[in-house]
């Protein structure tokens, strides 16, 4: 799981191109663009488990948030509820909140859902 471990170094580092002002930061483009690069990172874990532990050929890897879910709940939840969860929460807060809408400014919850992706990575080994 290097590749999307790289991923979220890269949405550090953009982050690290802000500035903070009030815990704030202050360029929303770095913020949208971490969210953005941390949630491809979170996708391409979805994605090299379901290859290496579940067979899944890049043909049929899923195209679409609903079909993350689907092969969440076919594949990993069915150990884990608790995953498919962390994947709706990520997908709330990286993809709608942070990237598509710009409502992620603090830079205390920033750092934690970066942190919950790098867990939920972990949790795909």
């Amino acid at each position: 799981m290097k590749e999307p471990k790289r991923y979220i170094a890269n949405a550090r580092e953009l982050l690290s191109k802000s500035t903070i002002e009030d815990s704030r930061y202050t360029d929303e483009k770095y913020v949208k663009s971490a969210c953005g690069v941390a949630y491809l990172g979170v996708l391409k874990a979805i994605e090299l488990h379901l290859q290496t532990k579940h067979g899944l050929t890049r043909k049929e890897l899923p195209r679409k948030v609903e079909e993350y879910r689907k092969a969440l709940q076919k594949y990993v939840s069915v150990h884990n509820g608790k995953l498919l969860r962390a994947f709706d929460d990520l997908y709330d807060e990286l993809h709608i909140a942070g990237y598509y809408r710009g409502l992620l400014h603090h830079s205390g919850v920033l750092k934690e859902i970066l942190k919950r992706s790098n867990q939920f990575i972990d949790k795909l080994k």
